[in-house]
């Protein structure tokens, strides 16, 4: 029988961050990984470089149940904060389109850092084994953990989603939060690739295509590159789009948004004799132009052809709708949307208010941020939530 303040239950970013925090308050802290070695899905996030926050982090730039729930403790914790953390280690840092801030050595430099963290915190690691147990009983929570039983009078769960379920990733959090009583949001993939169903294989031909478009859910909207794969449609665009979309729903894409909507009257105007084609290829690329064009199907010099029809042909490359026919699943998405029910919990301090002592930060909870270093905000500012609490 081990004793401690706190058991931490996954050693990925908010884990580390939270047992960080609470080890340096002077806790007795236990940090539980089924894997082998901490933070794994940090060293595989901004292709080996972890996008490590991003500075244009507000409360709205995430998905949940509860909009407001994040506020506290992205204010208590901010991108600022963690830049500071970067800073003191001497990691060098740069940043990219839209706030997005990488380091410009490796993930490997962040991992190191939050390891070194929970050294100065005298955090004890239980790496490589599942937990077979977790129980609850006078006040304090049980780990069982290869044959030796754990205790503690606060657990907090920080195992993530079963978001990359290739990493080890498994919906571990739901199933415990569900046995102490919380209640779970339905989860489902995000920032995660679409695929276009048989009606759409005229786009396969333009896989490995990218292209700068807005795309549109409803009155969600961003504006960034969208890829084409063999399979759907990918890029950022439609990594982000994908947490709001809603199965059996068309996302509309407007190819040309830079494009005031009379534009191609304009080109006739200036340009009568050059081929509608032509114009297109040069403001679109040749085989996004051709194949939108088989779609439209309408073809000629830009004199001889209506200004109606131009006008058609403006509007639907402004409002192309696509239907996906799903995305690709947990195995390529980056995140979780849904999760432990924000409702069930203090946002001051990530504490489930009907089971005192239980905690759940990060991923795990109905939290979910965009694309461009947001997830990890978060894991950080709850994991210090909690860190700061138990």
């Amino acid at each position: 029988m081990a004793e401690y303040d706190a058991i931490i239950l996954g050693a990925g970013a908010a884990g580390m961050m939270c047992a960080a925090t609470a080890g340096q308050r002077g806790k007795r802290v236990l940090l539980v990984d089924h894997a082998e070695a901490v933070g794994k899905k940090i060293l595989i996030s901004g292709g080996g470089r972890c996008n490590f926050t991003n500075v244009h982090t507000a409360a709205d730039r995430y998905l949940s149940a509860n909009p407001h729930f994040a506020k506290s403790a992205l204010g208590r914790y901010t991108a600022q904060d963690f830049i500071g953390l970067v800073d003191r280690y001497g990691i060098a840092w740069h940043e990219k389109t839209l706030g997005q801030l990488f380091c410009d050595g490796s993930a490997k430099q962040i991992v190191a850092m939050l390891s070194e963290e929970c050294t100065k915190g005298d955090v004890t690691l239980a790496l490589g084994q599942a937990v077979a147990d977790v129980d609850h009983g006078d006040g304090l929570y049980r780990v069982t953990i290869g044959g030796t039983v754990h205790r503690a009078p606060a657990m907090v769960l920080a195992t993530g989603g079963p978001s990359i379920p290739k990493m080890g990733a498994t919906g571990f959090a739901y199933d415990v939060a569900r046995h102490f009583g919380l209640s779970i949001v339905q989860p489902r993939p995000a920032l995660v690739p679409f695929t276009l169903g048989p009606e759409e294989q005229l786009f396969q031909s333009l896989s490995g295509v990218s292209a700068d478009v807005e795309v549109r859910w409803n009155k969600t909207r961003f504006r960034e590159a969208a890829l084409f794969t063999h399979r759907g449609l990918s890029g950022p665009a439609m990594l982000q789009i994908s947490s709001y979309w809603l199965h059996r729903t068309a996302i509309q894409v407007n190819f040309l948004p830079d494009r005031a909507a009379d534009w191609l009257l304009a080109e006739k105007a200036e340009r009568p004799r050059t081929s509608l084609r032509r114009v297109l290829a040069q403001a679109l690329t040749e085989r996004l132009a051709d194949a939108l064009l088989e779609r439209i199907e309408v073809q000629g010099e830009m004199g001889a052809l209506t200004d109606k029809a131009l006008r058609q042909v403006g509007t639907r490359l402004s409002d192309w709708a696509f239907a996906p026919s799903g995305t690709e699943g947990y195995a390529k998405a980056e995140v979780t949307v849904g999760g432990i029910a924000t409702a069930g919990l203090s946002s001051r301090t990530m504490e489930a208010a009907k089971v005192p002592g239980l905690y759940a930060i990060g991923e795990a909870v109905d939290v979910t941020g965009w694309l461009g270093g947001y997830n990890f905000q978060w894991a950080w500012a709850s994991g210090v939530a909690a860190g700061q609490a138990v």
